[in-house]
């Protein structure tokens, strides 16, 4: 009786120390709220083919290091954090509204700096937000 105890016992705190160790799941992380004035927001740049282009390397810049470079959530620096990294691919991401998405990279929270002093020009957020719907 003793023995099934602590072996019932090492699996739950096994069990704990793992969960408490792994990232959650995006649909299970705090609910980020965005204003109405961003979520209804339109994307002027929607289908421009240069605004990839350009927002891949403003991505490269800005995003990669922490986001990794297929937006997986895998960049060098996302180790080091405590906040689970985004997934870019995952369709719960998919979902949110480009302006959504202007809104959380442009504000930031947390660990998820805000990006309103280095990227000031606002054709530049959108770009980024063209290239990380498209990953």
């Amino acid at each position: 009786m003793k023995k099934q105890f602590y072996i019932l016992a090492t699996a739950l705190i096994g069990s704990f120390i793992f969960l408490s160790m792994s990232g959650l799941p995006e649909d299970l992380q705090d609910k980020w709220e965005v204003p109405a004035k961003y979520e209804k927001m339109k994307n002027p740049y929607e289908g421009v083919k240069d605004a990839d282009n350009i927002g891949r390397i403003l991505y490269a810049k800005h995003c990669r290091s922490c986001h990794g470079t297929k937006g997986n959530g895998d960049g060098t620096k996302a180790k080091g954090l405590e906040t689970a990294i985004r997934d870019f691919t995952g369709a719960e991401f998919k979902k949110q509204s480009d302006g959504s998405l202007y809104y959380k990279t442009y504000v930031g929270r947390g660990e998820m700096p805000s990006f309103m002093k280095k990227i000031v020009d606002e054709e530049e957020q959108w770009m980024i937000v063209n290239y990380i719907k498209n990953l």
